[in-house]
């Protein structure tokens, strides 16, 4: 009993939202749709409160290795639960307008941060798959959200055929690992694949499939395919929580799997350096002739996961640490942006051209300057915290030897400067279009102001305290 309790006392963060969901799930049945805007700030009460119990929380294993909490899950859930909460309170105007304040809505984003939780605190293939699959079947629905618009509906159809086929290869390559390792605990993956003096071809293939399922759900080269699609037709809310790190949150879990086998470096290395490259070249090139700025951010994550990646491919404590500054860096700046392509809205009708921008500097000041700084900071530009973020991955990178996919990425990075100035440039030079519609939603404008300032210059004064964080959460997985 005594175990049992103490590893219910491990997860009460997440058995806190598990058992809030419920209850505001019976709520919303009784009340409709009406209750949605009480449900929805119930939901980042929630979060909230979550977030307290993870930072005020034991560590240590649980349920016989399958949960483990430590300073690298910590870290995670932290930046999980603070880019759902946001991505809840800038929602409620968009979901109001497309129609689709439903009050399932938020109830199932928090279930899907459910999954992400449990996914960061695995310690077992299976308990990875579990946290993977809760998440991403909400995502599905998520993404069909909006069922009375073609565009929605496709986007939920194509993101649950091809989600349901990288999770085929996931549970394959798991079964692989089990049959030729005897075991999905990560501790004791560990210790059979050092101990062994040459792998197993079926463990070698196991740990592919296994990569190749969590590749695709990062939309990593060559797994990609589903996201400018996903991107475009899926609500912008859902789309901003999608892509938020918690979830790129899955190139950190990632991060995690490959972990637990450290004897098997190079072989799981080969397969993060070619999704990494191949990531940050596709995102700097396809993304340049994009008009629709919707797919132009699809292309630009599938970028910014090929630099995470980077970082997972060095395989050492400051890589993974580069992976945990640069996540929550894209997380604080992606929620702003998607902020601002929410505010592109006129007469109550969202455009999603970036030719929409024209001459926004002066017919919108605020809007326009909080895009610019984002903008810049995603193209890693000096001065601004995106590019610290890529220096941490840089340096991690040529400190393991990985010097020319570094040199890879500088180029990449520079390249894909140009869309991201292309958009400032459009802001501040072209022939004003019609104006956008006021951004009335308080608590939207405050998320927009925080989001810009971590961006800019303001923003270094967080790196300190982040950067210690981060270099306690990669010790305690490595070490």
């Amino acid at each position: 009993m005594t175990a049992l309790s103490d590893s219910l006392m491990l997860a009460a963060p997440e058995l806190w939202l598990a058992v809030s969901a419920l209850v505001l799930l019976l709520v919303g049945v009784f009340q409709g749709d009406r209750s949605y805007s009480t449900i929805s700030w119930a939901c980042v009460a929630v979060m909230v409160t979550a977030a307290a119990l993870v930072a005020n929380g034991a560590s240590g294993t649980g349920f016989n290795g399958l949960f483990i909490v430590d300073a690298y899950a910590q870290f995670l859930k932290v930046v999980i639960l603070a880019g759902s909460a946001a991505t809840l309170i800038i929602a409620e105007p968009q979901v109001r307008r497309l129609g689709i304040a439903r009050f399932e809505f938020p109830i199932v984003v928090l279930i899907a941060t459910l999954g992400m939780l449990m996914m960061v605190s695995a310690g077992d293939l299976l308990s990875l798959y579990l946290g993977l699959e809760l998440q991403s079947l909400s995502l599905y629905v998520l993404a069909a959200f909006h069922r009375d618009n073609a565009r929605s509906t496709e986007a939920g159809l194509k993101y649950f055929v091809l989600g349901a086929l990288s999770s085929g290869l996931l549970l394959y390559g798991v079964s692989l690992v089990y049959g030729f390792a005897g075991s999905t605990d990560f501790l004791r993956l560990q210790g059979v694949l050092v101990a062994e003096q040459a792998p197993s071809v079926g463990i070698l293939f196991g740990l592919v499939f296994v990569m190749s399922g969590l590749v695709f759900k990062i939309a990593a080269v060559p797994f990609h395919m589903w996201t400018p699609d996903v991107y475009e037709g899926a609500p912008t809310p859902v789309t901003a929580f999608s892509r938020q790190p918690q979830g790129r949150r899955h190139g950190p879990a990632g991060a995690g799997a490959v972990g637990c086998v450290p004897g098997l470096a190079e072989q799981w290395r080969q397969i993060i350096i070619v999704a990494s490259v191949g990531s940050m070249a596709l995102g700097a090139i396809a993304a340049i002739n994009q008009q629709n700025i919707k797919r132009l951010l699809a292309y630009s994550s599938i970028g910014h996961v090929g630099y995470a990646l980077l970082g997972v491919a060095a395989g050492t404590e400051a890589g993974i640490e580069s992976v945990l500054v640069y996540m929550a860096i894209y997380m604080a700046t992606t929620i702003g942006g998607f902020l601002c392509v929410m505010a592109m809205q006129r007469g109550g009708q969202a455009v999603e051209a970036i030719d929409d921008l024209a001459g926004l500097a002066r017919r919108q000041p605020r809007i326009a300057f909080a895009l610019a700084m984002i903008m810049f900071s995603m193209a890693g530009i000096p001065l601004l915290i995106g590019f610290v973020g890529k220096l941490f991955v840089f340096q991690a990178a040529i400190a393991a030897g990985l010097v020319i996919p570094a040199v890879l990425g500088v180029l990449a990075s520079v390249i894909a400067a140009y869309y991201y100035l292309r958009i400032v440039k459009v802001m501040y030079f072209d022939e004003p279009a019609p104006a956008f519609d006021d951004m009335a939603h308080a608590p939207s404008s405050m998320v927009l102001a925080l989001s810009a300032a971590f961006a800019s210059p303001l923003g270094y004064l967080a790196i300190g305290p982040l950067a210690a964080a981060a270099a306690l959460a990669a010790k305690s997985l490595l070490g």
